[in-house]
């Protein structure tokens, strides 16, 4: 007698409620793109980057971020509507390896991770003045 199935998800993606009588309600949605040290990339969506970056970190959810440690948040883009955000983000995913890079190297050459920071404690800098 075999145990349980084990079904693993590569991907959540969560969407926010929209209430048609609720305008005043800002909706935020991010596609995002990660990468390993070697360069590998993903292309997901979330309406919560913070927690979704963690989880791909936790490697929580299994999947190709977790087999090829892809947890490097490398570019991002901002949404207020979730249409727009599936779209651009299917308009990624289409996109030749080489666009992708220039994307990424456009607005961060280094590939440096964008969400090293996130979550410490911020740190004031005080400069004296030039003598």
């Amino acid at each position: 007698m075999e145990g349980p199935a084990v079904c693993r998800v590569s991907r959540i993606t969560v969407i926010s409620a929209i209430h048609a009588d609720d305008d005043s309600v800002e909706h935020r949605y991010y596609v995002y793109i990660l990468a390993s040290k070697s360069r590998t990339l993903y292309i997901g969506i979330t309406s919560d980057l913070e927690t979704r970056i963690r989880e791909h970190r936790s490697g929580i959810y299994g999947g190709f971020t977790c087999d090829y440690k892809v947890h490097r948040l490398v570019y991002y883009e901002q949404f207020m509507w979730v249409q727009s955000a599936i779209s651009r983000e299917k308009q990624l995913k289409r996109r030749r390896r080489e666009k992708k890079v220039a994307l990424i190297e456009r607005d961060n050459p280094t590939w440096e991770d964008l969400s090293a920071e996130w979550g410490k404690p911020a740190r004031l800098q005080i400069h004296a003045p030039a003598q």
